[in-house]
């Protein structure tokens, strides 16, 4: 049986207080070594959309909400007994129809207004009419819907995005998978999102389609599983998306460059991309770089926690500042350095200036 763990889950177990923390990792540790424990409270979800979601009683307060089949125990969520139900009662795990990627889809809920007429005889006053209201152009009301859902946007969100202008989009990505949430926001600002990769084939495993594997990791040990808890700010680190992915394993034949805008995740490439030529060159070392000695040092910290199933791989990963490096190999081939202080540096300018 396959034994995964959903980024819902890791985000919401960072919520929870230490102590609650620790006895939901001591019932996640008992549930992967033994799905089947009858000591595992496990409770039918009656009022869920889907009805493979089940929970898991962790205290006297606290639910694990799983997705449990014959082949997979998925960790969903966790909170306190009524978040954590109402939670459940609001998601469906899907496989989406156009591109095959699990996915979790929130529950549309629909209120109409039942509107019951009146016959009530007054005397209207005059009144001036009222101001115009400005009705705002519907942004994808032209968009194909097969290339809506080639973006991920599941089936029963297609009337809402339709309909969506530059008011209600920001409400309504939130409630949509991330993959069709980011292209409609590139999409509204005119760009050109890529439909998401379509590996619908017979019994292909919908966990294993590119957009999955951004929220969903099979665990395969207990080292795995701990380190997917001990450190919860490397969910991205762990969550590799499939975009990153392809430049930490590519086979490049000379010197490349990876370029983003802040926050797109270069850092997390770099970082694996290291721990990726370490493992792929036994007999290597591997040099990370970067621009100062604060910078060094936060990026050994990630690495350890990255390769901390692996801490031997770490000996042959060289993690410095680009000045470190340039000293160290001045000194070994040309012996100490004498480095100029600031007011040295300062003088000279004086004189040359």
């Amino acid at each position: 049986m396959n034994f995964r763990i959903a980024d819902t889950f890791t985000d919401s177990l960072a919520r929870l207080t230490g102590e609650e923390q620790k006895a939901v990792k001591t019932t996640a540790f008992d549930l992967q070594m033994n799905p089947a424990n009858p000591g595992m409270s496990f409770h039918k979800l009656d009022r869920a959309k889907d009805p493979r979601f089940w929970s898991v009683r962790v205290g006297s307060d606290i639910r694990l909400i799983v997705h449990k089949s014959a082949s997979s125990l998925l960790l969903c969520y966790v909170d306190h007994h009524d978040k954590a139900y109402a939670w459940a009662e609001r998601r469906k795990l899907e496989v989406h129809p156009a591109t095959g990627a699990a996915q979790f889809v929130e529950v549309r809920e629909r209120v109409e207004e039942i509107r019951v007429q009146k016959v009530v005889e007054v005397d209207a006053p005059v009144r001036a009419d009222p101001p115009k209201r400005v009705i705002k152009p519907m942004l994808f009301a032209q968009t194909p819907e097969q290339l809506l859902l080639g973006f991920g946007v599941p089936v029963e969100w297609l009337e809402d995005v339709r309909k969506a202008n530059e008011d209600t989009l920001f409400d309504l990505v939130d409630h949509l998978p991330a993959e069709a949430s980011e292209a409609l926001l590139e999409l509204a600002t005119g760009g050109t999102p890529k439909p998401a990769p379509v590996v619908v084939q017979p019994n292909a495993d919908p966990f294993e389609h590119p957009d999955a594997l951004r929220r969903f990791r099979v665990v395969s040990n207990v080292e795995e599983l701990e380190r997917a808890f001990e450190y919860p700010w490397e969910k991205w680190a762990i969550f590799l998306h499939p975009d990153q992915r392809q430049f930490v394993e590519r086979d490049f034949n000379g010197a490349a460059r990876v370029s983003g805008s802040a926050g797109t995740g270069k850092t997390i490439v770099a970082l694996h991309r290291a721990a990726h030529l370490a493992r792929a060159n036994p007999d290597a070392r591997v040099l990370l770089t970067t621009f100062s000695e604060g910078l060094a040092t936060a990026l050994r910290t990630k690495l350890r926690h990255l390769i901390s199933a692996e801490p031997r791989l770490g000996e042959r990963i060289d993690v410095a500042a680009l000045d470190a490096v340039g000293l160290r190999l001045y000194e070994a081939s040309f012996g100490k350095a004498k480095v100029a202080s600031t007011r040295d540096v300062k003088s000279l300018l004086a004189k040359h200036a």
